[in-house]
């Protein structure tokens, strides 16, 4: 089949991906899908998807939720796209390309985007059985197939996909290893500083890392498949399956193929303005071009300017690519890894300011000129300031350096906000919008929320690093110009969440309902509500239980159907629809009798056992209908609900103190006992960590808790504020050298202050950190009782504490609340047949269908073209 040059000029895009879809937007933008043929051939046997969240596969997320393209968008402008037809020659001088079907198309204008390729290091074995490289959603599969029969994985490169391609094993149940030739991870982005904060996260993870050394031959056994690989310092790590993730090459074979110019080191030659600079009538955007300022661009930010100025050529409109910035804002393994600028301080005369807490995985460190100038900079453990600091790169701070480093409660003021920003700072570097931009969608284009915005300006539709600082800047300006800016919990409350705890406990109302009928929105009355306040008026009920008047049970009555997945069978959901059961042990002192308990129950129910973090033993794979079973024997030898499950108090950890240890000065394990038991079931904005250290050398690690208590030879000292999560924070010292009967008041009203005035799902650290007067107002509060309602705080914990009633002791003690624990209603004792689990390590895990991911149906995929 031939397509000819005709009346209408035919524009050939080869390679669908995220650059390539972005071309295709350009041109719809600038008039030319209705002037032109447009004419799409895909290698992928699907449209355009999102690679960048790649990994989110594993985490559950679907080829729709990452597709980048909407076929109605296609339809609309008329464009061909063929899917799983590559483009396999082109004859440059008939101007005619050929796919792989057969499919002929001669073109006027010929651009290409055909990405890049995985580096595999030509190492023998390299192909063996059990080598595999992670850049589609094929080899996502691949390697998810694989690893049901294997127990290790490595993964050759430590940069960002090899990063992600080690989280991605250990997801999968396997014990991962990271190969990185480089003396530490990420070398482009981190220097060595964040590279050893990265590392000892990473490591902190369970992750075995092995920097400074090669890959010298990857071993096999007698079937031919993977069984360990030889390292270039002589060492030999055992693997049973190898993933490379070494960088890429630009993608080129197609241009080499019909002559044009490439680089020494790959990538097709092109001018400013992306045309190639062989011929006229091609272009190459995306990391298959050799950009004019002579680097290959393997970032998306990048490959979109490129492909708006390959678009605005066509157009003869007057656009070049000169050069991107490189800066980026990652999330690797739960760990926000960023940098931007001149990251590395390359510059003549530069200085260095460098925060540095590796307790804490914190790395912060800004390159500053001799006149003040922000240069760059990384950050590591904490990019919550990125967004700002990158829109000042060039210019110099409002403020000094050091303040913008400082964590706060360290001797930092208040963060800069986007606020303090110059209108021509650039918020969205890969749709390359302003902060002007965005106030001139607020002021001249109407605008009044964040989707709004994306869809005036495109700022957040790229990597979507910006759209944070995005919502403030659209919040600031609506409250600039005299607009009020809904700050109501949800679409069914005009309320904030500290709002309506006051209304409850004003008028002790004690059903969701009459608060949704009373005091919400007035389209909302009436309704069922939503996902979103249901389990947040749900906590706030449960918090004040006793003070209300409702039941303190979270499954009674109305109370059953607004609370969370957890919630509702008391257990912790997991990924294969089984259940975890952690009954509590206060202080993670438990007697040997309770330890063969636990012991026996694993070993008859088949439970897979660990041992927390939070100082207690988990077991993993109950049955939804094994679950009252399983606790009636706990309850019987004296355990409790360890409320792993809820938004409560999880664990008091301690160490030893003074009965064992000789460094010890106080009874820390009879503190955290005390602590636990008084807090024990109290329902908060978010879960609760606490921690006792006995002495200052701090072995329970109290600093990173929600509240923590270290040991003095005088007596206590408070700790508030802390995390040690996927963005860690110092607690911050609340008071020092109290009595136990001072300490515990004290922590009394910093809980009941936290509960009264936290936002839904907001941590202590955050809250701290976002209320005015930050740590002073709240000493202010709950120690000099600023506001007069100490009382009333005290009180209210009083009677939590006085009224508290084990969840699990009631239920199975309940026939009516064991109905509802079966996995089907219509079929009560018809166990879940897609729960099933296969045996690791003496132990058992789940057996995890393989995930799915097809071809769409024909009607939906554009399998063949779209014709106008």
């Amino acid at each position: 089949m031939t397509a000819s040059l005709g009346a209408t000029p035919t524009i050939v895009l080869v390679g669908h991906g995220m650059v390539g879809q972005r071309f295709l937007e350009a041109l719809a933008e600038r008039g030319l899908t209705a002037t032109h043929r447009v004419v799409v051939l895909c290698e992928e046997p699907r449209p355009a998807y999102d690679r960048v969240q790649l990994t989110s596969y594993f985490s559950g997320k679907t080829p729709e939720d990452l597709s980048m393209t909407d076929l109605r968008f296609i339809e609309d402008h008329g464009i061909e796209l063929h899917v799983g037809d590559p483009a396999e020659t082109i004859d440059r001088e008939a101007r005619r390309v050929t796919a792989r079907s057969g499919l002929v198309v001669d073109y006027d204008v010929l651009v290409l985007a055909t990405g890049s390729y995985p580096f595999v290091p030509p190492v023998p074995n390299k192909d063996a059985e059990g080598c595999f490289v992670y850049r589609t959603i094929e080899d996502l599969l691949a390697i998810e197939e694989y690893a049901k029969k294997a127990t290790t994985g490595a993964v050759v490169g430590g940069g960002l996909l090899g990063l992600e391609a080690a989280g991605a094993l250990k997801g999968l149940g396997l014990t991962s290893h990271i190969v990185e030739f480089a003396p530490r991870l990420m070398p482009v982005q981190v220097d060595e500083g964040g590279g050893a904060a990265l590392l000892r996260t990473i490591e902190e993870m369970g992750l075995s890392v092995h920097t400074g050394v090669g890959t010298q031959e990857i071993v096999v056994g007698e079937d031919g498949a993977v069984t360990g690989m030889k390292l270039s310092d002589g060492s030999e790590l055992a693997t049973d399956m190898v993933v490379f993730s070494a960088g890429v090459r630009p993608r080129d074979q197609l241009a080499r193929d019909c002559g044009l110019t490439v680089g020494e080191r790959g990538g097709i030659s092109v001018d400013e303005q992306c045309r190639t600079v062989s011929d006229p009538h091609v272009f190459a955007i995306g990391e298959c071009a050799l950009a004019a300022d002579g680097r290959v661009y393997g970032l998306v930010a990048p490959g979109y300017e490129q492909a708006e100025t390959a678009a605005a050529t066509i157009a003869s409109d007057e656009a070049a690519f000169t050069g991107a910035d490189l800066s980026t804002k990652l999330k690797l393994l739960g760990v926000d890894v960023a940098s931007f600028g001149d990251a590395h301080g390359t510059a003549e005369d530069c200085l260095d300011v460098v925060y540095s807490d590796s307790r804490a995985g914190l790395y912060k460190k800004l390159v500053i000129g001799r006149d003040g100038t922000l240069l760059g900079g990384i950050l590591v453990g904490d990019a919550e300031a990125y967004g700002t600091l990158k829109a000042f790169t060039g210019s110099v701070p409002p403020v000094a350096p050091e303040a913008l480093v400082l964590p706060a409660g360290a001797g930092a003021p208040a963060q800069l906000g986007p606020s303090a920003l110059p209108d021509d700072a650039i918020i969205c570097s890969c749709h390359n919008v302003s902060k002007g931009a965005i106030r001139g969608a607020v002021t001249d284009h109407q605008c009044t929320t964040v989707p709004e915005v994306k869809k005036c300006t495109k700022a957040g539709t790229g990597c979507g690093s910006c759209v944070k600082v995005l919502g403030q800047l659209v919040n600031a300006e609506l409250e600039a110009g005299g607009i009020e800016v809904d700050k109501g919990l949800c679409g069914c409350f005009s309320q904030t969440r500290e709002e309506l705890y006051e209304i409850v406990l004003a008028l002790r109302i004690n059903s969701y309902q009459e608060l949704l009928d009373r005091h919400g929105r007035e389209e909302a009355r009436g309704g069922d509500g939503c996902e979103v306040c249901k389990p947040a008026v749900a906590s706030i009920i449960a918090s004040l239980a006793p003070a209300i008047g409702a039941s303190g049970y979270v499954l009674d009555g109305e109370q059953a159907a607004l609370q969370d997945t957890n919630d509702h069978f008391l257990a912790n959901l997991q990924k294969n629809g089984s259940y975890s059961v952690v009954p509590r042990i206060p202080g993670g002192e438990i007697a040997p009798e309770k330890l063969i308990v636990i012991g026996e129950i694993a070993r008859d129910f088949g439970l897979y056992t660990k041992i927390t973090g939070g100082q207690r033993i988990d077991m993993f794979g109950a049955r939804v209908e094994q679950l009252p079973l399983i606790w009636a024997r706990l309850v019987d030898a004296g355990f409790e609900s360890g409320h792993a499950y809820g938004k409560s108090l999880r664990t008091v950890k301690s160490c030893v103190g003074q009965t064992w240890c000789r460094y010890g000065v106080q009874d820390s394990v009879r503190m955290a006992i005390d602590l636990e038991l008084r807090y024990r079931g109290l329902r908060s904005p978010h879960k609760l960590k606490s921690a006792v250290s006995g002495c200052q050398r701090e072995c329970a690690e109290a600093q990173s808790k929600d509240f923590g208590v270290i040991a003095t030879a005088n007596g206590w000292n408070l700790y508030v504020g802390g995390n040690g999560g996927a963005t860690p924070r110092h607690a911050d010292l609340l008071a020092q050298d109290l009595s136990d009967a001072e300490l515990v008041r004290l922590i009394d009203r910093f809980l009941m202050f936290y509960i009264r005035t936290a936002d839904r799902l907001e941590r202590t650290s955050t809250w701290l950190e976002r209320i005015p007067g930050g740590l002073d107002h709240v000493r202010d509060v709950v120690v000099h009782d600023s506001l007069g309602i100490c009382d009333e705080l005290e009180k209210l914990m009083q009677a939590h504490v006085a009224h508290y009633r084990d969840e699990w002791a009631e239920t199975i003690n309940d026939p009516e609340k064991l109905a509802r624990f079966v996995s089907f209603v219509n079929a009560p004792d018809t166990p879940d047949p897609v729960v099933a689990f296969v045996p690791e390590r003496d132990q058992m895990k789940p057996d995890l269908p393989l995930l799915s991911i097809g071809m769409r149906p024909a009607e939906d995929v554009l399998e063949g073209s779209a014709q106008r």
